[in-house]
């Protein structure tokens, strides 16, 4: 049995928080496509927006804006900061 061991997830912030990318599990064409757009591990983000009724989420990373689905952000690990 693991420690207590949480992992959160993108999907899982609010709007105005920020986190640190820890780890994106996803398949090769979907993690070749965030690293494109400048998800990589040890990178710092922050969300802006949120639509509602689980919509897309609008991440900003550095000075670049990402709109992602709840089902990407669900494969990008992070630690909130």
């Amino acid at each position: 049995m693991h420690p207590s061991i949480h992992m959160q997830f993108l999907s899982q912030l609010k709007a105005g928080q920020r986190a640190v990318i820890s780890a994106i599990e996803a398949e090769d064409t979907l993690f070749h496509r965030l690293t494109a757009l400048g998800f990589r591990v040890g990178k710092p983000l922050s969300i802006m927006r949120r639509a509602s009724f689980n919509g897309p989420i609008h991440v900003r990373l550095g000075t670049t804006d990402v709109i992602l689905r709840v089902t990407e952000a669900d494969r990008i690990q992070i630690n909130a900061i």
